[in-house]
């Protein structure tokens, strides 16, 4: 692995490096107007030497001119070179760059949503359409000299990273790879797997940001720096006499910590004072939204109130935040914020609070854009797609940037903000993952957002990824990361994430479906079995079970001299037959305790209403009257009035044996358990009926079901103590401490079997895996022991998430006799999928009957198939999401885009789906080979493609 020295070191290397470097590389460095970084050089010396390069360096740090520097020797030596992205815009972006240096005729660009000039020397493509070539042997692959993997780190993606591992493993020998990263902590490992499986890979790591970034936090409009500063104070503005007064920080190993990660002493006496104000006190609550009154003064300024405790410190409203950072000169900025209605709440916000940051000359400049870049929108949609709020803002210089806008809108946002025109964007974390976006400054509203299921605290993974984007190379002198005072904040977990720089890359990789029919086609399942072998998670698993399997055989070396002896025979085997006694005897105790409670339980079930029970023991011990049975369910809880006239649901814990109905009452219609008189008559109607009886707790007899196996349990622990008692070592008088040192012995032996359990579990796991998805295809007839089948070869040419699911739609014929706009509604449940879980739990809107049948069809398959799923140890197969049936119907039938979007469809979430449909409906078309489903799908598809779907940035 290749790391950066001192600055003498790098200067030799530079001049070593400079007298090396051949005339590819000097003409490469001729065509940029600055200096290589000492990093970007050794990955480009890499490359021109033959070798593959791994990449790893923080985001803007200028990563991609090594990836240009593969395209450059590609050209250069007549061959061909493919740059992947995982995301079509920034393939788009790419796209764009390539051709102002090498031409439109030289370069190509294929995605989902383009395909142009797909047999240029140079392509950029989407990582998935790089796999599906693979395994379909595309002759585009032909003359194929390197290939680049932007954002290479993917591969840690638990839906789409498998992709990536997929292209690396497939890839032909001669193929040069340029695997491009964000600084990770095992880029080390990463790279010793690339070595594995691709030959002579070189590893460079570069943690250095060429633009420093400075951490602050926003108390109020009082900006403070998050770290101290050496010799002074970190906040902004204030002398160094506030930093000295600090406490001394200590650090998790309970040493000091190094000046330069000490948290602002300022900031900890703000937290403090935080936490001592009342919540009810001074400032406003909540988000930093646009509600509630206007607050008062906050920050570190802020006074209390007379005779009062100190105002808790609010957080600042988004208008103020953004005028304060101007003020301040640091814009332009991204605000994080985590939440789509919450990014276009922002921009209004600011309009309401009349911020203005551009020029009139500028705003008409972004007006004049804005029209050209949508002038192929048709007119009649720009309303609902809220066009005149959008252009509003962007002449303001403010805008939101999100999925859920639609495409173009975010084209023009982005182009704006990188000329400078827009200065101040209100974005979720989906723009920090890909596209080329830096500003001066990005503000991190909140510390948690909500991941589907909960609201998850960010890692410092995810902060990385984020306050990356602050600093623009070459315009910036330094960039700034500003996270927002919200109550309760702990400036030290601020620090704990803006410290931790690296995280680690693990795989997330598994065989699918359409990958096993295609690899099992290409080479067999052996050798597939193998193949798979190779991949980054196997390779992950096998060296975690190195240090398990090293951890065992030092417990089995610590072992040595353990085993206690004995003058008077075989400690060891005496050892043996304690441990195997006790272990009897647990499993008897455990025993009895299962059956009393089974014994319990049915005895709760057996009650019936007016029952006049013994309760055994426990809390209610004694007599009681049921008066609400339940003998229903797995923990029955009948409700019960006890002798002391209380009411009470019994349950099996207050019951240790089984409880005993001797006698039975009638109970009243008009009883009321709630009615002191009404309990006070019950409970001496009970006192009465039992005069006489013996009431005392009596613990049952009974033989269970288990009783021959509890005898023949008591039989072995009889023989077992009765070997014991034979044994010669069992008078011998040190035997108890014999015992003990036997006893470790033994429980070191138990520890190292577990382990030596938890290596074999992890062993070939990729591969047990795809013998398991390769039974589920042989069971449904899609492989032939090494054969692929016709059905197989039909799967194999499905790339979706639900790919068996499509292929047994298409072999049942259930789209057969569809009309396009019916077909386009029932492929959409396989495409869709609801952004909210109870979106998809609750009941959708269907278009007609035939519609609603092919769908409960394709349920019922599913259903179907995820049985067989679960009898082979899978889960991969989602339930079809019904969500879109009914808006691709309407779509595909023409109708107003203004009909199809609704409350809770946006247009960028709109124009996706449809996309993703017209993907798939490609694919069945090209299933279906000559059959009039083919020509349906092909009607589908060019129903769909209309108005905003069918516009696209790139011409």
């Amino acid at each position: 692995m290749t790391t950066l020295g001192s600055p003498a070191d790098r200067y030799a290397a530079f001049i070593r490096g400079r007298e090396q470097d051949g005339p590819d590389l000097a003409a490469f460095q001729a065509l940029y107007d600055f200096e290589f970084d000492d990093f970007q050089l050794a990955a480009c010396r890499a490359l021109a030497g033959g070798h593959g390069v791994l990449l790893a360096a923080p985001t803007g740090s200028g990563k991609t001119v090594d990836g240009e520097f593969a395209v450059h020797l590609a050209l250069a030596q007549g061959r061909k070179c493919f740059y992947t992205t995982p995301i079509k815009a920034l393939s788009n972006q790419k796209y764009t760059d390539l051709i102002r240096r090498y031409s439109a005729a030289r370069v190509g660009l294929l995605t989902g949503d383009n395909s142009i000039n797909g047999e240029a020397p140079v392509v950029v493509m989407t990582t998935e359409v790089l796999r599906n070539m693979l395994y379909a042997g595309s002759p585009t692959l032909a003359g194929l000299s390197h290939v680049v993997l932007d954002e290479v780190h993917y591969l840690a993606d638990r839906f789409r990273g498998a992709v990536w591992e997929e292209v690396i493993i497939h890839l032909p020998e001669s193929v040069q790879l340029t695997a491009l990263s964000a600084t990770v902590s095992n880029a080390e490992e990463f790279g010793d797997w690339l070595s594995s499986v691709r030959g002579g890979t070189t590893v460079i790591v570069d943690e250095h940001r060429p633009v420093p970034l400075w951490q602050h936090m926003l108390v109020g409009s009082r900006l403070y720096d998050l770290f101290a500063r050496s010799g002074g104070a970190a906040t902004n503005g204030l002398d160094g006499s506030a930093a000295a007064r600090g406490g001394r920080q200590t650090a998790r190993d309970g040493g000091p910590v190094p000046d330069h990660q000490r948290v602002n002493p300022e900031l900890l006496r703000v937290a403090q004072r935080d936490a001592w104000a009342p919540r009810s006190a001074g400032g406003r609550r909540g988000a930093a939204g646009g509600r509630g009154g206007r607050p008062g003064r906050v920050g570190a300024g802020a006074r209390a109130g007379r005779g009062g405790s100190p105002p808790r410190f609010a957080a600042a409203r988004r208008a103020d935040v953004i005028g304060r950072l101007d003020r301040a000169g640091l814009l332009p900025a991204i605000t994080f914020i985590f939440s789509r209605a919450g990014c276009d709440a922002a921009v209004q916000q600011c309009l309401a609070a009349n911020l203005r940051l551009t020029t009139p000359a500028e705003a008409q400049e972004i007006t004049a854009i804005a029209a050209e870049r949508t002038a192929d929108i048709p007119a009649e949609d720009l309303p609902v797609l809220g066009y005149d709020d959008w252009l509003a803002g962007l002449r303001r210089g403010i805008a939101a940037h999100h999925a859920g806008l639609l495409p173009t809108f975010k084209e023009v946002v982005e182009e704006l903000f990188a000329d400078g025109l827009i200065r101040a964007v209100f974005a979720t974390e989906t723009l920090a993952l890909g596209i080329n976006m830096p500003a001066r400054t990005v503000v991190i509203e909140k510390l948690d957002k909500w991941n589907g299921e909960t609201h998850a605290a960010l890692t410092a993974g995810e902060y990385t990824q984020l306050t990356g984007r602050a600093g623009r190379r070459g315009i910036d002198v330094e960039g700034h990361a500003v996270v927002l005072w919200q109550p309760d904040t702990d400036p030290a977990v601020v620090a704990g994430l803006a410290g931790t720089r690296t995280y680690p890359l693990n795989s997330s990789f598994r065989p699918s479906y359409n990958m096993a029919v295609n690899l099992v086609g290409q080479v067999g399942a052996e050798r597939a079995s193998r193949l798979l072998e190779s991949s980054f998670a196997q390779f992950q698993a096998d060296r975690a079970v190195v240090g398990i399997a090293r951890q065992a055989r030092r417990i089995r070396d610590s072992m040595t001299g353990l085993a206690a002896s004995c003058d008077r025979g075989d400690f060891a085997e005496y050892a043996q037959l304690r441990a195997e006694l006790s272990q009897l005897e647990r499993a008897q105790s455990r025993q009895r305790s299962t059956a009393r409670r089974a014994a319990a339980l049915d005895s709760l079930r057996q009650l019936r209403r007016g029952d006049i029970i013994v309760i055994p023991g426990g809390r209610r011990a004694g007599t009681a009257v049921v008066l609400e049975p339940d003998a229903e369910g797995d923990d029955p809880t009948p409700l019960v009035l006890t002798e002391h006239r209380q009411v009470k649901p019994l349950s099996v814990a207050d019951c240790p044996d089984p409880v005993i109905a001797i006698e039975r009452i009638a109970i009243p219609a008009r009883f009321s358990s709630r009615s002191p008189q009404h309990r006070r008559d019950l409970a001496a109607t009970m006192r009465n009926k039992l005069a006489g009886h013996d009431v005392r707790p009596h613990r049952r007899a009974s033989r269970s079901s288990g009783a021959a196996a509890a005898s023949s349990a008591e039989a072995a622990i009889a023989d077992l103590r009765r070997r014991l008692r034979q044994h010669p070592c069992h008078d011998c008088q040190d035997r108890e401490a014999h015992a003990r040192q036997a006893e470790k012995y033994l429980r070191l032996e138990r520890e190292a079997a577990a382990l030596d359990r938890r290596v074999a579990s992890r062993a070939h796991v990729i591969a047990r895996m795809f013998d398991r998805v390769c039974a589920v295809l042989a069971q449904l007839g899609y492989l032939d022991g090494d054969k692929v089948t016709a059905d197989g070869r039909i799967l194999g040419g499905i790339y979706s998430e639900l790919d068996l699911l499509a292929a047994e739609c298409l072999r049942r014929g259930i789209w057969d006799g569809l009309s396009p706009e019916e077909l386009a509604a029932c492929v959409s449940a396989l495409t869709f999928e609801s952004r909210r879980a109870e979106d998809a739990v609750s009941m959708p809107r269907l278009p007609g009957v035939g519609v609603r049948e092919v769908l409960a069809s394709t349920s019922r398959i599913w259903a179907e198939l995820d049985g067989i799923e679960r009898g082979h140890q899978l889960s991969f197969l989602r339930e079809p999401d019904l969500g879109f049936a009914w808006t691709s119907h309407a779509w595909a039938q023409g109708r107003p885009l203004e009909l199809v979007l609704g409350d809770d469809l946006t247009p960028g979430d709109f124009v996706r789906a449809v996309k993703q449909l017209i993907d798939l409906l490609d694919q069945i078309g090209d299933a279906a080979g000559g059959t009039a489903l083919a020509s349906t799908a092909r009607a589908a598809v060019a129903a769909l493609r209309r108005g905003v779907v069918a516009y696209s940035s790139v011409q």
